[in-house]
């Protein structure tokens, strides 16, 4: 093991935002990250293949760079400082939003050879986790997701739980590591998780479909959205009049209102136009609320079941209000169109104005990216040699 890589891990790791206990965080050692990489390679043919990091608190996206810089790397994440901070490492790694209970990023479906992730150690969550890792594989013969997951010797009846998460998969277990990952804390667990190889079979897929469908929202072991957490009272409308119910409501309320699920509203553009939306979001899903009310497009919007506030980006000038009233469209192309109609240039001399980033819609996109939009289309704007700058 290159010791090197090992003293940057330990640095980077050092130097990353805190873990968040409501997310389950629990930082994995940088000896582990830096081995995990190395059996990537090992196992794998790696040249020309893409990994998804289905979560990445531990930064196994930096290791695999580092050591594999072949390798196309994507992190998808609900932790939006983490992802910038991946971002903030300049490896080349693509970042995207995603809680996973709410579904895949639709630019991370279908992209990746393999997917790694150390999840929430609990059934629902481990099995949300691995069903989105199958659901980033391209090849569905060649695939495999690799799952850290640990369980306490007085916990038997937890991990046989998890198994059975992983049988409904219709998955193979190919290979397990005993103890391969090592973690600074973690003390319930020995401070220690198996890592699986696990491979799809033609049931899989199916099973994946079902499964995510009926997935549950408190999957962490901690904080307002855990598996022990009770269910909070429906919020009240009061004197609000939606013409749509988005989310989880009660099914007497407004009977003749059509309603959408919250993992719906983010996939695609509701059909109909709307002018007032309710939005159901209980506690846990705070991240999601700025995704959740940017879907709305120019729709009145009211949250309820969350008493946090929603803080949307800036929007100064006309192709950023463009950009994120088409929050379902690339972004790139949005802004495209913007600066060809505005500055009359050629398609390909905008384009090569906007940063590599910009290849997502905006509801993926990591919140520092949203925040800067605006500064970044006013020095698209300005540019006279395109191209010139580089995000």
């Amino acid at each position: 093991m290159d010791t090197s890589v090992v003293s940057r891990l330990a640095e980077l790791i050092a130097k990353a935002p805190r873990g968040r206990s409501a997310l389950d965080h629990v930082s994995a050692t940088p000896e582990t990250v830096v081995r995990r990489a190395l059996l990537l390679g090992a196992r794998f043919w790696l040249p020309g293949s893409r990994l998804l990091c289905v979560g990445d608190h531990d930064l196994t996206s930096l290791a695999v760079r580092l050591i594999h810089p072949e390798v196309e790397v994507m992190v998808v994440d609900i932790d939006d400082r983490i992802l910038a901070y991946i971002d903030e490492q300049d490896l080349g790694v693509t970042t995207r939003w995603a809680d996973l209970r709410l579904g895949l990023p639709a630019s991370a479906r279908g992209f990746a050879d393999l997917a790694i992730t150390d999840p929430p150690y609990t059934p629902d969550g481990v099995g949300l986790f691995v069903a989105r890792g199958l659901e980033g594989l391209r090849d569905r013969d060649e695939g495999r997701v690799l799952l850290a997951y640990g369980a306490s010797e007085r916990t038997p009846m937890l991990a046989l739980k998890v198994q059975h998460a992983l049988a409904d998969l219709q998955l193979l277990n190919e290979a397990i590591y005993p103890d391969f990952n090592r973690y600074d804390g973690a003390e319930a667990i020995g401070s220690a998780a198996d890592l699986y190889v696990l491979r799809p079979t033609t049931k899989t897929w199916p099973a994946v479909a079902s499964r995510v469908d009926r997935l549950a929202t408190a999957i962490y072991t901690q904080g307002p959205q855990s598996v022990e957490s009770s269910e909070a009272a429906p919020p009240d409308l009061g004197d609000y009049a939606p013409d749509l119910l988005v989310g989880d409501w009660p099914r007497d309320l407004l009977p003749g209102v059509p309603r959408v699920r919250l993992s719906t509203w983010l996939a695609k553009p509701y059909a109909a136009h709307v002018s007032r939306v309710a939005i159901h979001a209980p506690a846990g899903l705070e991240a999601a609320l700025p995704r959740l009310v940017l879907a709305a497009r120019d729709a009145e919007v009211r949250v309820f079941g969350t008493a946090s506030s929603v803080r949307l980006p800036p929007t100064p000038d006309a192709i950023t209000k463009r950009i994120l009233s088409n929050s379902h469209g690339k972004v790139a192309n949005t802004w495209r169109e913007g600066l060809v109609a505005e500055l009359g240039l050629t398609k390909n001399q905008a384009r090569a104005r906007i940063p590599a980033w910009a290849g997502a819609t905006a509801l993926e996109l990591p919140m520092h990216r949203l925040t800067e939009l605006a500064t970044e289309v006013a020095r698209s704007r300005e540019d006279e040699d395109p191209g010139a700058h580089e995000v």
